[in-house]
């Protein structure tokens, strides 16, 4: 059961009681493979029986479409920016995540607060007031940091996608080279990543591994922190519950076409009874 404890000042009308859900957070740098880990967490918890949520950066009802129109502009200064993503984290918190935690749901978050603070903070934000800022933000039940080397990071991000505009850092770097400015701003990131990873407990996860030897990593970190919390009714016991319903029915209707068929093989005995007795009555007139 998750303890509900805040950063700061939490969430106004929020009670502070336990959660029977657990929040998971994946956190790391650009192109280290968070949203693939957290797509095959949500499909092995989902295969476990646990009810899973997953949700990240930008998905939010409220300010989500805003943020990408606005990184899309390239004109939203750093402060505003950063107090958009606070309003989205705080539309999620109070619209999703809370609410899938008090209903038993594991929460598993593509980023959380530390992306955006350490964003900030490779930008020249005040570190004491962007912290101040996330006062509201749950304490996660384990936060894993997907570290990366930044020689595995480049080649994964140009086979992927390429460099993109804000992972370069070109807003504030003003380098007119995509590939070294992405290679300048993810050395700090990494820095300021590092830091934070120390100061808020981080669950370390080495990121040079292949996806398969990452995701292994994090099972074994999950299965432990899951420990004795019953999943709800998932889709393994809703499969199984389903499979038994098709075979009672499957067994009732053959038990109803039984009779059915006797039925008629006494009727088919019937008549062939009566030619039987029509024959040997032609045979005794034949005989006449």
């Amino acid at each position: 059961m998750t303890e509900m404890n805040f950063y700061g000042y939490g969430l106004p009308g929020v009670k502070h009681k336990n959660l029977p859900g657990k929040l998971i957070v994946v956190e790391g740098t650009d192109g280290v493979g968070r949203s693939t880990q957290v797509a095959l967490l949500k499909e092995w918890l989902e295969s476990e029986g646990y009810a899973v949520s997953a949700t990240g950066l930008k998905r939010g009802k409220l300010a989500g479409k805003g943020i990408q129109q606005a990184m899309e502009g390239h004109t939203v200064g750093d402060t505003t920016m950063n107090l958009f993503y606070a309003t989205d984290m705080v539309d999620r918190l109070g619209r999703d995540i809370l609410p899938a935690l008090r209903a038993g749901f594991v929460v598993l978050t593509d980023r959380y607060i530390y992306s955006i603070i350490a964003r900030a903070l490779v930008r020249g934000a005040d570190p004491v007031w962007i912290r101040n800022v996330f006062g509201f933000a749950l304490v996660p039940d384990i936060v894993f940091y997907l570290q990366a080397d930044l020689t595995h990071l480049v080649p994964r991000v140009l086979n992927a996608r390429g460099f993109d505009y804000w992972e370069s850092g070109v807003d504030f770097l003003q380098g007119r080279d995509y590939y070294d400015s992405f290679v300048e701003y993810q050395t700090r990131l990494l820095a300021q990543f590092d830091a934070i990873a120390d100061e808020f407990n981080f669950a370390r996860i080495d990121a040079n591994c292949s996806i398969r030897e990452i995701f292994q990593s994090l099972q074994a970190e999950i299965k432990e922190l899951l420990k004795g919390m019953k999943p709800p009714k998932g889709p393994k016991e809703t499969k199984k519950k389903a499979e038994r319903k098709a075979k009672e029915k499957e067994d009732k209707k053959k038990g109803e076409e039984k009779p059915k068929e006797k039925g008629k093989e006494k009727e088919k005995e019937k008549e062939r009874e009566a030619k039987r007795g029509k024959e040997r009555a032609r045979t005794k007139e034949t005989k006449k």
